[in-house]
């Protein structure tokens, strides 16, 4: 008999049925869709993995990365996953001070270019953190930021293969170095990953964990989306 949907089971014993129920409070609940079918002849196109319900500190605890992307800025990091990476990793010798202080280093050289950011380096033995250093100018990274830091970071990726694989927060839902658009607003994830593939960025994201909590909105664990998506969005099937 051949498996199918309707014969399969995810779970042994009663799982299927406990976690088929309707209403599971305090659960996080995940509505994922596949953008494609498998094929033979696999799409070679390089993509941007998004990580749905992975735990990016673990991951990166286990190995699974030589590379992180993420925020840093001149004032305190004591928040920030780069200091909560530094203090977990056995053979790291940054702490938040340090991490600090090489920021506001580098956010003090030059008097030109202070809107502009620069990607710091941080070798924590087993994992380079690349960080997007916020401008001093600014409260908070924009849209233009994250486009020139992300230039930056995927031209340091190309150059040098060793520190692939990579993967990168997602810049969203952050507290010391939040990412604003043209209006003040939080942008979408779309146009987060849109920025990030444009400058040539294509390791893995993991969304921020609230993000978790998106059904009934159906997401992808791929970006560029199926083009089915903006056909939907133009009226059309």
């Amino acid at each position: 008999m051949t498996t199918t949907a309707e014969n399969a089971s995810i779970y042994e014993g009663e799982g299927d049925r406990l976690m088929s129920q309707p209403d599971r409070v305090g659960m996080d609940l995940i509505t994922l869709l596949p953008d494609a079918r498998p094929s033979k002849t696999p799409d070679r196109r390089s993509r941007i993995r998004i990580m749905w319900g992975q735990h990016l500190l673990e991951d990166l605890l286990a190995d699974r990365y030589h590379t992180l992307v993420c925020g840093v800025n001149a004032t305190d990091n004591s928040h920030g996953i780069i200091t909560q990476l530094a203090t977990l990793l056995p053979t790291s010798q940054w702490d938040n001070s340090s991490i600090t202080a090489h920021a506001k280093r580098f956010a003090q050289l030059g008097e030109t270019g202070r809107d502009r950011v620069k990607v710091l380096k941080y070798d924590m033995d087993s994992v380079e953190v690349l960080a997007l250093l916020r401008p001093v100018e600014h409260e908070t990274f924009s849209m233009e930021n994250l486009a020139q830091g992300f230039n930056i970071v995927s031209e340091m990726l190309q150059r040098k293969p060793g520190r692939f694989p990579s993967a990168t927060v997602s810049f969203l839902g952050a507290h010391a170095n939040a990412l604003r658009d043209e209006a003040g607003r939080e942008p979408s994830l779309e146009r987060v990953l849109g920025c990030m593939y444009d400058a040539g960025y294509t390791g893995d994201l993991y969304p921020a964990p609230w993000m978790w909590e998106s059904a009934p909105i159906g997401v992808y664990a791929r970006y560029p989306f199926p083009e089915s998506l903006q056909r939907m969005r133009e009226g059309g099937f």
